[in-house]
């Protein structure tokens, strides 16, 4: 080859024109690469350092520089380019950027100056050819064919888009949005844009590369040479902003991304999707067939500086030149840095001599990464250049307060994106040589922050827009490997060691899906692997003692926390039946012997609590009433409200109640049940069997244990109260087996002349005297409330009085004889009236306080009317028969009938329970 031979690599994407620029540089002892993107340098560089070693391989961006003792190859952004050091090969690489009006002069002035000693090469479209032919004669050119097909596809919906696609917006919001919908629809992407740290884009890529996500969303800057696995590209929009205003994109900038799609040997597709607009046929046409408009014009700007004053080197750099195929490029960020700092007198005083001036160029080239406005960067770029001009180097206390306050990785996707922003600014000050007085340890600190803040970048991307287990467990059903499940103690299961769920029971509660697709993948995925975890646990169910089994007080099954069943109504109201809750995809064996245990459970559980109620339902020796009276025992599960079945009473004789007897069974006067029954389980579950027979959608609860009585809810359906073990009257409902217990203190009572309620009546209810009065109303008796003044007991004996009153005869007030039952004579001793006493028939000392006034209820049988009208709820219906105390009137106005015939004594009622003693005291 000759020397300083320059020649032009032209061709379409995936032509191998970077692979090969690399194999000509690396035949020569020395080199230089220029790339346009700091991505794809890093990515050039670790090719190379994998064939050559890292001791002989350099790199040079903006913000890293990497740079051995005998380096002899350099791998550089166009930007950083060494000037002057005599390489035998030189390369630039998208050559054809030159027309970019942002860094279009950089390329412009290296396809113009920058030679290799031996070998030059520029790569890039073909749409250069004429203007390097013209602007560099004597070079040569190479085309190099696209080497696999390239296809318009036309518009896909994104939950339509094939896997291996990258989805390209224009707009960092854009991007977001797109990854956000495939992770919800597909299980996430790889999030790659040009604002990204080398690392984190190696992270994303590498995350795609490996197939743990299939999709890909990126800017435009994975056209700039990036080699990834892509089969099909789709267009978001078709307008992007280019800094200055937003345009449509022209056909050789969608070819270039295009051309992503399809690497080497494999046939690509390209289309639109979202709101892009399909692309007109010829221009999809053109871009399948590789045919753009030719270049015409060249970004340029002079590169001869002068370095005089301030005005001269602005001078300079606008001036502008007479070729046909440059044009001046437009005001870019560094020259209006200048312009912005030469204007400040201080600064124009400081920049007087050439290295002064050259100083502040150098300057005033520092990138605004960050993305603020110009007033802010100029006034960090006047700090910087101070520094530099008056210590000769940046003031290291300065520097370091603003890394550290970068130095932190928590908070969002885009807290982290302006951090590391802004550590790009301080790694740009820390590569340049001489600008601090330590700068070997402030590379090292600005790369260490770099790369925490790109670590944790990434991390906050995987985990916004990628559900790893989704696209986990797809990979691996697609594969068709078996999948390894696990369940813990608490239910939780895994699948490949990602959580999909929690077995409650038998059914399996998938986690929350963020779309229908992901749904049916994670239920396919996980029940494959759950199908041998589910005959596991039958086993484990079928063997589990009853203690861990139970019901609930509205028919459910539990096996621990987990619901198993529920209990549904069965031909007898004492043998329900049970309905398992196992998923189909466990199979019909794991239904069986679920069903099968919980059947058994239920059957005990009935067996153990309602004993006595069975067993007078089975006893065979019952016969005739007393054969149907425990058949209706046992269909209203041992109580029987006793105004429903009277007539049935009144036809038992001696024998059969006594039969009944045996059984527990008590005859009270409002109610007729078993004791046993009562009983705080044996309540909880009567309800579930009687609610299950009435066929009620919700069940009502059982009482707490231990109350005597409750408040009486008229919402409450009917029969509710006499299952729960109580009656319903006024507004709170007493337990039956008090409520019989009170009867047999209201029996002696004179229910026509009136009575009040003892302590002992109040004690048994556990009531005040005014609710005792609203249950009596709801019994059937009226109330009568009244005042009176309130006796206290006499402490001391008036003097007068001693000598009318026996030594040994205690003293009463009037009160107090009342209840004793005595009679005060009419014409008996009143003792005088004290001289400290006010006279009847004086007005009181208004100093003397009123007598202090008591409450009081006299009780009357009402009749059965006036009970049913005063109770606020009713079990099923009126009572039957008598069903009024002992000493109730007859009749309305019937008077009370006397009679001289020696008092017969009342016989003992057997099912009273202090029977047993009132038979000890008759005998004594």
């Amino acid at each position: 080859m000759l020397n300083s031979r320059v020649t032009a690599v032209l061709g379409p994407t995936n032509t191998g024109k970077t692979h090969y620029a690399i194999e000509r540089m690396l035949s020569h002892r020395t080199g230089v690469i220029g790339l346009p993107l700091r991505l794809l340098a890093r990515e050039v560089y670790d090719k190379i350092v994998a064939i050559k070693g890292p001791g002989v391989v350099a790199m040079i961006t903006g913000e890293e520089r990497i740079v051995p003792p005998r380096a002899a190859y350099w791998v550089c952004t166009v930007e950083a380019m060494p000037e002057g050091m005599g390489c035998d090969f030189l390369a630039v690489d998208e050559i054809q950027l030159c027309n970019d009006p942002e860094r279009g002069h950089i390329f412009t002035d290296r396809l113009l100056n920058a030679r290799g000693l031996r070998e030059t090469l520029f790569m890039g479209a073909a749409t250069m050819h004429n203007a390097i032919a013209e602007l560099i004669p004597d070079a040569a050119f190479i085309y190099r064919e696209r080497m696999s097909t390239l296809t318009y596809s036309g518009s896909k919906k994104l939950s339509r888009m094939p896997a291996r696609a990258a989805i390209v917006g224009f707009s960092v919001e854009n991007c977001y949005a797109i990854a956000e919908l495939l992770r919800r629809q597909k299980g996430g992407a790889a999030v790659v844009m040009g604002a990204l740290s080398p690392r984190t884009r190696n992270a994303q890529v590498e995350m795609y590369q490996n197939g743990d996500v299939d999709y890909l969303v990126a800017t435009d800057a994975i056209g700039m040479g990036l080699n990834l696995d892509i089969s099909h590209v789709a267009f978001s929009n078709l307008i992007k902003f280019d800094g200055h205003r937003m345009r449509h994109l022209m056909p050789d900038e969608l070819a270039q991304i295009a051309g992503r799609a399809g690497r080497f040997k494999e046939n690509g597709t390209f289309g639109v999707t979202g709101e892009a607009p399909p692309l007109d046929d010829e221009v999809a046409q053109a871009i399948c067939d590789h045919r753009f408009q030719p270049i015409a014009k060249l970004q340029w700007r002079n590169s001869k500086l002068q370095f005089g004053s301030t005005k001269r080197l602005i001078a300079t750099l606008e001036e502008r030149t007479n070729d046909r195929w440059l044009t001046r490029v437009r005001e870019s960020d560094d020259l209006a840095a200048l312009k912005a700092l030469s204007a400040d007198e201080i600064i124009n005083a400081r920049a007087k001599d050439g290295p002064s001036v050259k100083l502040l160029w150098d300057v005033c080239r520092i990138p605004d990464f960050r993305g603020i406005s110009r007033g802010e960067h100029a006034g960090l770029l006047t700090q910087i250049f101070t520094d530099l001009h008056q210590f000769g180097h940046v003031d290291s206390n300065w520097f370091g307060l603003q890394v550290r306050r970068i130095d932190r990785t928590d908070g969002d996707i885009d807290a982290l994106s302006k951090r590391l922003a802004y550590i790009r600014t301080w790694t740009y000050v820390a590569q340049r040589k001489g600008w601090l007085r330590d700068e070997m340890h402030w590379r090292d600190e600005t790369r260490a922050v770099e790369d925490r803040l790109s670590d944790a970048l990434h991390g906050a991307l995987t985990q916004r827009f990628v559900d790893r287990r989704t696209s986990i467990l797809l990979r691996r059903l697609k594969q068709k490997e078996s999948l390894l499940a696990d369940v813990n103690d608490k239910g939780e299961v895994t699948v490949e060691g990602e959580f999909v769920g929690k077995l409650q029971g038998f059914r399996f509660q998938m986690d929350k899906a963020g779309s229908p697709d992901e749904a049916k993948t994670l239920r396919q995925a996980s029940v494959q692997a759950l199908v041998p975890q589910f005959h596991l646990l039958a086993d484990r169910f079928y063997n589990a003692p009853d203690p861990e089994i139970d019901f609930t007080e509205q028919g459910g099954l539990m096996w621990g926390d987990a619901a198993v069943g529920k209990l549904v109504a069965g031909s007898d109201p004492l043998k329900p039946t049970v309905v398992a809750f196992v998923d189909d995809e466990a199979g019909e064996d794991v239904a069986t012997k679920v069903t099968r245990r919980l059947q058994h459970f239920i059957d005990r559980k009935i067996a153990a609590g309602f004993e006595p109620l069975i067993a007078l339902k089975n006893d065979e020796t019952l016969t005739g009433t007393a054969k149907g009276f425990a058949f209706r025992m046992a269909e209203n599960f041992g109580i029987l409200p006793r105004g429903e079945v009277a007539e049935d009473v009144k036809a038992l004789d001696q024998d059969a109640r006594g039969a009944l007897r045996k059984h527990g069974i008590r005859f009270g006067q409002f109610t007729i049940f078993m004791p046993l029954l009562l009983k705080p389980a044996a309540t909880r579950l009567r309800l579930v069997l009687w609610s299950l027979s009435k066929g009620l959608s919700e069940f009502p609860e059982s009482p707490p244990p231990g109350l005597v009585t409750l408040p009486a809810s008229k919402d409450a359906v009917g029969g509710y109260y006499a299952m729960s073990g109580y009656r319903a009257a006024g507004e709170r409902a007493i337990r039956i087996d008090m409520l019989e217990r009170l009867a047999d203190m209201l029996r002696d009572k004179d229910s026509r002349g009136g009575f009040e309620a003892n302590a002992d009546m109040l004690s048994i209810t556990g009531m005040t005297l005014e609710q005792f009065a609203d249950l009596m109303t709801g019994l059937g008796y009226k109330a009568e409330k009244g005042e009176r003044a309130k006796v206290k007991a006499v402490t001391d004996v008036m003097p007068k009085a001693e000598k009318d009153v026996p030594a040994d005869q205690p003293v009463m007030d009037t009160a107090a004889q009342a209840e004793e039952g005595a009679i005060v004579a009419p014409d008996a001793t009143i003792p005088e009236v004290a001289e400290t006493e006010t006279p009847i028939g004086e007005a009181a000392d208004d100093k003397i306080a009123a007598a202090e006034m008591e409450v009081f209820y006299t009780f009357t049988w009402a009749g059965r009317a006036a009970r049913a009208n005063a109770r606020p709820q009713r079990d099923n219906a009126k009572p039957k028969g008598k069903g009024k105390p002992r000493g109730a009137p007859k009749g309305g106005d019937q008077r009370q009938k006397f009679s001289a015939k020696p008092k017969v004594e009342k016989k003992i009622d057997p099912d009273n329970p202090f029977a047993a003693a009132l038979a000890g005291f008759n005998k004594g």
